[in-house]
């Protein structure tokens, strides 16, 4: 079988990468101008047209022969823009070098994501290149039936006879040729065809190849816009004072320290439906800053969340040991016990940050007649919708220009729109109509709310006299982070609570997945990849657990358990094959495997790690992933590489821990994430596939827990079943 192979380090004269930025403080800069950007970029000279093609929503060619897709899903840094564009170039037969991207407006009934039912205009759930596969293909088939058709009529020449390649359309016979704007003209007059043909697989160009991503000399260059560069006339800079404890409020304040300050403009209480709190205006945010810390707040406390994460804990520990509401069901879990040898095991994983390197902001215009906002998007449609309420409008008079985000990983598909309603309250109560920018600081990032919630896990497993696993339940703890969103369909079981779980592809004959939904004070909200977070760790370290006690090799005993599951067992036979599974390893070291399927993508890893001192250095990461076709391979390997090193981060330090209610952590001096010296070598193989394509910003995290827990419990004979590590005082090096 042949698999394409993206390596995470890429040498040039055997110095990578990771070589230079390892370097004493090296700067990267770019150097050149904007003009040599344009230089090589590849767009052929300008036309003689005058009109712009768009035959639908998605697509415009410009009469210099550019091509612009309309992106309906935000670029948060996961290669968005540059698969979407990739669709759409395709079947157009554009040169890449051509091709630029525009976000689109919100418009639900032109954008509305179709893995959403189209109903929801928004980026998430991994679903961006899945959900657009034939959509963007269309669109871009579209067009270049129309270029042919407007080449055929100038040239007086057979449809059949003419071709596109590279942005270039030909007919061999007469010698004539035209870039896409010459003939834009022609093309936007004629009518759009309702039914074209795609291509077949065997003659893609641009999918399945390395193309560079299109955002990269916006990045490179500094001409990318993020929500901190809007600069607006007049507008103003603005800082909260929220609670301490969540549902605390504002019982009184004296802002007039904060008044008396340079630059500060006037000092707001407000209250949305998620919170309240003290705002600041100035004419610029560190003036913002000192005002804020400079205001005395009296919070009332009486219906503030008072409780500390180890009182949490207690509360689901004992809930574990209670009957939940069945998630799963198949077999006779309870009388697989009988006289079988029983394996038990409880997993804690606590509150967990997003930590996307830019904080929340936003920026707000309020006018009479309507509000515009510019953001890092993610749920245009919720937004708008929730935004228009809170200021009294309707839904079509809200305009969200959308901007490129530092990450988000989750965080700002928030289904409350928190800090949009923040700032749009905020406006409305300042009521001076100037444009008004949230500001959050990392400390206001990290203890504002809206984590990954807190999970508890009790697993049972019964091993027969042959060590053959014929029973598993497992009990899940936790809030739904569906309950109260638009997303709640009442059911008893929230499905993300139990993604992984109640969805393993493991067939066991006696198989129990239970949950027991709580309720707490504290805004939690999806987190990269969701419920697999806890349950991939949960299930994969069990495994683990359960092949150390019937003496079997973890490998072989998912291979056991996945006979009828080709597509898992050949990501899980990958992995193990290229780590070289079952070789002899150095002193010190150890392999761990783990397996994960998220967002219809299935994932393998094997992590090789090492005693390092005091603590255990993971070496080397081998990531096998079935994504479908693969639109790109160099972003898919992105993807995996960056879930690997975000989930690593997360296993190795993650935790939002509270006490009395209040939140502990406050920026990376408490909340620590993953070093560059700490980021293993990463080898990324792609399954080759004829499927559609599937996820994958989200389901390269869930794996890598679990994995490096396993070879950390071969080396010390200890499961690790209480997250973080460094709260074992296991320390990753």
């Amino acid at each position: 079988m042949k698999h394409v192979t993206i390596v995470h380090a890429r040498a040039l004269n055997g110095l990578t990468r990771r070589d230079l930025l390892k370097g004493a403080g090296l700067t990267l800069a770019v150097v050149g101008s904007a003009d040599l950007l344009e230089a090589c970029s590849g767009k052929p000279a300008a036309g003689t047209a005058t009109a712009t093609l768009a035959p639908n929503q998605f697509l415009k060619i410009g009469p210099d022969g550019t091509v612009t897709l309309i992106s309906p899903n935000s670029e948060i840094g996961q290669g968005t823009y540059t698969g979407l564009a990739t669709l759409l170039a395709e079947e157009l037969d554009a040169d890449w070098g051509q091709v630029v991207v525009e976000p689109a407006p919100v418009n639900t009934a032109l954008y509305g994501n179709p893995a959403f039912g189209g109903k929801l205009q928004g980026t998430g759930g991994s679903t961006s290149v899945a959900a657009f596969w034939e959509p963007l293909r269309k669109a871009g088939a579209t067009g270049r039936a129309l270029l042919v058709a407007a080449a055929a009529k100038q040239w007086a020449v057979p449809v059949a006879e003419v071709t596109v390649s590279k942005g270039v359309v030909s007919h061999a016979g007469k010698s004539k040729t035209a870039h896409f704007g010459e003939l834009v003209d022609t093309a936007a007059k004629l009518p759009v065809p309702a039914d074209v043909k795609l291509k077949d697989p065997k003659d893609f160009v641009l999918i399945g190849k390395d193309t560079q991503r299109v955002d990269v000399r916006e990045k490179a260059s500094g001409k990318a816009v993020f929500t901190q560069d809007i600069h607006l006339p007049d507008m103003l800079v603005t800082m909260v004072a929220y609670p301490p404890r969540f549902g605390g409020k504002v019982k009184s304040f004296d802002a007039t320290a904060a008044k008396a300050l340079p630059n500060v403009v006037n000092v707001v209480q407000f209250r949305t439906a998620i919170r309240e709190g003290v705002a600041v205006l100035a004419k610029d945010t560190w003036s913002a800053k000192k005002a804020r810390d400079a205001l005395k707040v009296e919070w009332d406390e009486s219906s503030a969340f008072k409780l500390g994460s180890e009182a949490i804990f207690a509360q689901y520990k004992a809930l574990a040991t209670k009957p939940g509401v069945q998630a799963r069901k198949e077999g006779d879990f309870d009388k697989s016990l009988a006289g079988a040898r029983r394996i038990e095991a409880t997993y804690e994983f606590p509150f967990l940050a997003h930590a996307s390197m830019e904080p929340m902001n936003c920026v707000i215009q309020v006018r009479p007649d309507g509000a515009e906002l510019w953001n890092g998007e993610q749920f245009h449609t919720g937004d708008q919708n929730t935004v228009a309420a809170t200021l009294g409008l309707k839904p079509e008079q809200v305009k969200i220009n959308m901007l490129y985000a530092g990450g988000s990983f989750g965080r700002r598909g928030n289904a409350f729109s928190d800090y949009l309603i923040d700032v749009a309250a905020i406006a409305r109560a300042d009521g001076s109509g100037k444009p008004v920018k949230l500001v959050w600081t990392r400390e206001d990032d990290m203890r504002a709310g809206f984590y990954r919630p807190a999970y508890l896990h009790q697993l049972t497993a019964a091993l027969d006299g042959k060590g053959q696993l014929t029973g598993w339940r497992q009990r899940i703890v936790g809030q739904s982070i569906m309950a109260g969103t638009f997303l709640d369909g009442g059911a008893p079981v929230d499905s993300s609570s139990v993604e992984g779980a109640a969805t393993m592809p493991y067939e066991m004959p006696n198989l129990l997945v239970e949950l027991h939904t709580t309720r707490l004070g504290v805004p939690i909200q999806w987190w990269r990849s969701v419920g697999a977070t806890h349950t991939a760790y949960a299930v994969e370290s069990f495994l683990d657990e359960v092949a150390r006690a019937a003496h079997q090799d973890p490998v072989a005993l998912r291979r056991g358990l996945l006979k009828n599951h080709p597509r898992h067992l050949a990501v899980l036979n990958l992995a193990a094959d290229k780590a070289g599974w079952g070789s002899p390893m150095r002193q010190g070291s150890a392999r761990g495997v783990a397996l994960h399927e998220s967002f219809n993508t299935v994932v393998a890893q094997v992590a090789e790690v090492s005693r390092q001192g005091n603590g255990y250095k993971v070496d080397r990461v081998v990531c096998a992933v079935d994504c479908g076709i693969a639109v790109n391979p160099n972003v898919i390997a992105m993807q995996m590489e960056s879930g690997i090193i975000y989930g690593l981060s997360a296993i190795a330090s993650g935790e939002i821990r509270l006490e009395d209610g209040r939140v502990k952590q406050a920026n990376f001096d408490s909340y620590p994430v993953l070093r560059i010296n700490q980021v293993p070598k990463i080898e990324v193989y792609i399954v080759p596939s004829a499927n559609k394509p599937t996820g994958v910003g989200e389901p390269g995290t869930p794996v890598i827990g679990p994995a490096v827990a396993n070879a950390i419990a071969q080396l010390s004979g200890k499961p690790l079943r209480e997250l973080p590590f460094s709260k074992a005082g296991v320390a990753i090096v």
